[in-house]
């Protein structure tokens, strides 16, 4: 998006050539952020148009604030233009002030969106910023622990837990891409509360967040607390309550 401080781009220029995943991502989120720029338009509303006409015979426009002497000096210039024009200037005059008046309402509409859609912008952002802070945050606890294991084929899991913070990382790597309406899910496995007075009698399976793409490093939904493992499932897209499949795998959480 051109955000960048020109000393901030040039570094991310000079990872990017010597980083083929991180150009390809940068190159990616452009284009998507052209796509989204040209998506959506913002129309008024049909009757907007009569509402401003109406009223314009109303609603008196606000004089100019100018400086007294000044005004005085556009007056007189413009008193000989006032006589040739006579009433077919002031009849025009207000037709133009209605269209000018019916597009500033129309543009007032468009800032109106493009304000929500910057605000929400700038939410995900920070979202997403918070979000990188607190897997950075995990990763470098000084009580950070680590386990890893096979996801499938060449795919490869590792989940980093810090009691400390009561939070855990997953990182994912060679994961093979989903059809269309199937997702990644990722789960806390924590025991059974009841085991003895009606319960399954095993892990009880929370939800812990999807994974995107191909994986990478994702802060993992919620907080460890008492769960002694995790697992990923492949569920239909949004992910689901309880997993639907049996999982493509399911690891111990570092003690």
């Amino acid at each position: 998006m051109h955000a960048l401080p020109p000393a901030e781009r040039a570094r991310f220029e000079e990872h990017m050539a010597l980083c083929e995943a991180c150009g390809t991502e940068v190159r990616e989120l452009a284009e998507t952020a052209a796509r989204l720029g040209m998506a959506v338009a913002a129309r008024p509303a049909p009757e907007l148009k009569a509402e401003v006409l109406r009223r314009i015979d109303t609603v008196r426009q606000e004089p100019p604030r100018v400086d007294e002497d000044r005004a005085a000096e556009i007056r007189d210039a413009a008193t000989p233009v006032r006589r040739r024009a006579g009433g077919a200037f002031r009849g025009a005059g207000r037709w133009a002030l209605a269209a000018c008046l019916a597009a500033a309402a129309g543009l007032g509409g468009v800032a109106v969106w493009q304000q929500q859609e910057a605000e929400d912008a700038r939410s995900a952002a920070q979202r997403a910023q918070e979000s990188v802070a607190e897997v950075t945050a995990v990763l470098a606890a000084p009580d950070a622990k680590a386990a890893s294991g096979r996801l499938g084929g060449d795919a490869t899991g590792t989940v980093v837990v810090s009691r400390e913070r009561d939070r855990a990382v997953f990182v994912a790597a060679g994961l093979p891409e989903l059809p269309e309406g199937r997702v990644y899910q990722l789960w806390f496995a924590d025991p059974d509360p009841d085991p003895d007075g009606g319960g399954a009698g095993g892990d009880e399976m929370r939800p812990a967040g999807l994974l995107t793409g191909d994986g990478g490093a994702v802060l993992m939904d919620g907080r460890v607390a008492d769960a002694s493992g995790m697992g990923v499932t492949v569920e239909p897209a949004g992910g689901s309550e309880r997993p639907t499949t049996e999982p493509i795998a399911a690891m111990d959480l570092p003690v």
